[in-house]
């Protein structure tokens, strides 16, 4: 609605200061200098502080006879921020765009005073936004962490995406983008802040689940909004949920814990020198040692521990964000690689002893595709 009755103030605006600045220059033979609308023209493209009033006399006369244009349109800026927090983008927007309208017609007598007074309504508009996009990245910064987490998804990110939704409609047709591109920037950082201040929260659940979801959320977002100026931002929160889902599958922990804890100590002694063939021969490396350990894993166990481990994923995570799948996916790569370690160890330390794992590799991918179609 503001930015319906600006645009319409604006376009009644122009031909009643261009009729009235006609009659002046006819009635007292008055004209404007060229080099001086040039230089008004500058001042208002790249405005940066409110532009003076020109004292010559034609401007002065408009600025006599319209001597309540200023403040009332201050007044109706006031009243905009009011009505809602983000009206200073529609402000801004329709000023930017009527500005540019009337400096770009060459059909249309130019009104320095008209040129200042809206450069000057612009520098408002422009702190509005400013102050609007502070308060915003304060809010977003400081914003408390609900320990309990019923809804996995921050709402600083909610924040960020109404921001970025309704932002990127009103300067869908604008003409000029680059105070929201910067405020997009300042946004994304302070809600990356947000995310990653979580590494420090005292949640009641694991910390790397809930930034993995929420730059996953990010991520999805921004693919869908494709705004360039946060394509890397898209890049980052692509690769910072893949991290925390790396140590959020660490977390989980490891079926094969204690198989997984034998060869670790197999590879230490292997990095402390001992030969590969030697390490047999280490007491609490012997075959005997490592027949006791894979005894306690059949596949039978095997497939019940990772159906319990599905079941916790399945859990733990939010349906909305779709991540089971690729947890699950993750989990599965990781126990693959892990299965075929302990094979290349058994090779090469315990070559000829005819020592085996309990289930062979064909066995362990169908437990995981059984377990995935089951569901």
């Amino acid at each position: 609605v503001s930015k319906q009755v600006l645009g319409q103030v604006l376009r009644e605006l122009q031909p009643l200061c261009t009729a009235e600045q006609q009659f002046i220059e006819k009635f007292f033979q008055l004209s404007q200098d060229a080099t001086e609308l040039q230089v008004l023209e500058v001042s208002v493209r790249t405005m940066s502080s409110p532009v003076p009033l020109v004292k010559e006399p034609t401007t002065w006369l408009l600025s006599e006879i319209f001597s309540c244009l200023e403040p009332e349109l201050r007044g109706f800026l006031e009243v905009c921020s009011k009505v809602h927090p983000f009206s200073c983008l529609q402000v801004l927007v329709t000023l930017n765009d009527s500005i540019f309208e009337m400096l770009g017609s060459s059909s249309t007598l130019r009104s320095s005073f008209l040129n200042t007074v809206l450069g000057n309504m612009r520098f408002l508009a422009k702190s509005r936004f400013n102050k609007c996009i502070e308060t915003l990245c304060k809010e977003i910064e400081e914003a408390k962490m609900p320990s309990k987490m019923k809804d996995r998804i921050l709402p600083s990110v909610s924040l960020f995406e109404e921001f970025v939704n309704f932002s990127e409609e009103v300067f869908r047709t604008a003409r000029q983008r680059g105070d929201l591109h910067e405020a997009h920037l300042r946004l994304a950082s302070s809600v990356f802040s947000s995310i990653n201040s979580l590494s420090s929260a005292n949640l009641k659940v694991n910390t790397d689940m809930v930034m993995m979801e929420n730059f996953h959320h990010i991520h999805c977002f921004l693919c869908q909004k494709k705004i360039h100026c946060l394509e890397d931002k898209k890049r980052e929160a692509k690769q910072k949920y893949s991290e925390h889902m790396e140590k959020y599958v660490k977390y989980l922990g490891q079926p094969l814990e204690k198989l997984n804890h034998f060869f670790e100590g197999v590879k230490a002694r292997v990095a402390q020198g001992v030969k590969e063939e030697e390490v047999s021969f280490q007491l609490a490396y012997s075959k005997q040692e490592l027949r006791k350990v894979i005894e306690k894993y059949p596949g039978k166990e095997v497939k019940g521990a990772l159906e319990t481990l599905y079941r916790k994923i399945h859990k733990d995570l939010s349906p909305e964000e779709n991540l089971l799948p690729v947890v699950w996916h993750t989990m599965e790569q990781e126990f693959i690689h892990q299965y075929q370690e302990f094979e290349d160890l058994i090779q090469h330390c315990y070559a000829g002893s005819g020592i085996a794992m309990d289930f062979t590799m064909e066995e362990l991918l169908s437990y995981f595709n059984s377990i995935t179609l089951s569901t």
